[in-house]
């Protein structure tokens, strides 16, 4: 049993984040020569995109946790 639920939104988020401080790591390393402004789409585009699944899993999370019967075509 898990100790609490699974969200891919915030994996998603560190792993864009965790791309970010490889960039400058290797920037600081010598390994390659990066511009300062490289990382702002990737931050961006990162968290953008880890909202949308967020956005998704929440949706999905509550559309699957519904009680069958409560809706219009419920049986009276």
């Amino acid at each position: 049993m898990p100790r609490h639920e699974f969200q891919p939104g915030r994996l998603v988020a560190g792993a864009f984040l965790t791309l970010t401080a490889v960039i400058y790591a290797g920037d600081a390393g010598g390994t390659w020569e990066t511009p300062w402004f490289v990382v702002i789409p990737v931050v961006t585009g990162g968290l953008c995109l880890a909202g949308a699944v967020g956005t998704l899993t929440g949706l999905l999370r509550r559309r699957r946790t519904r009680p069958r019967g409560t809706g219009a075509d419920a049986p009276s």
